[in-house]
């Protein structure tokens, strides 16, 4: 059975806007929605080096991004935060382990411009992002120094 033409969107766009949307009128002021991604997502307009098979999702997730991001006025109004985590690829995932199967040279080559971090470097980030009284629309970085230093950072 093929996958659905939309489906990545709908996960990775629709689903999010519509679980903020939900979730906002619930919300404190002074609560926070954090939008988990990837480099490869969150650079996909100025990088080219994603993968082809990962292109459409990492296209997905960054349609997510950006609509979470045309949100904010409505976030603010209510008092709600929100912040971006995006990722290197992370060491201990099931997503390293099958790149390395299927793609080695694309994980060799994170590997190669510095370590990988892990899943406990990540989820601390996360948890840091969450609990963060910085300005909205930041985006706190993970890994992938190379990212950081040949893109321009949003």
């Amino acid at each position: 059975m093929a996958e659905h033409p939309g489906y990545a969107l709908r996960l990775n766009r629709d689903a999010q806007v519509d679980l903020a949307k939900a979730m906002l009128p619930l919300m404190p002021s002074g609560g926070r929605i954090v939008f988990v991604t990837s480099h490869q997502a969150h650079f996909i307009h100025e990088k080219s080096d994603v993968p082809a098979g990962y292109a459409p999702i990492a296209r997905s997730k960054r349609a997510g991004e950006d609509a979470l991001r045309a949100l904010m006025p409505e976030f603010r109004s209510r008092g709600v935060g929100f912040t971006v985590v995006s990722g290197d690829m992370i060491d201990g995932t099931i997503i390293v382990r099958l790149l390395e199967r299927r793609d080695a040279s694309s994980v060799a080559s994170r590997r190669a411009a510095g370590p990988l971090p892990t899943v406990e470097d990540f989820a601390a980030a996360i948890v840091t992002a969450a609990e963060s009284r910085d300005a909205d629309g930041r985006t706190v970085y993970v890994g992938g120094a190379d990212y950081l230093t040949s893109s321009a950072v949003g």
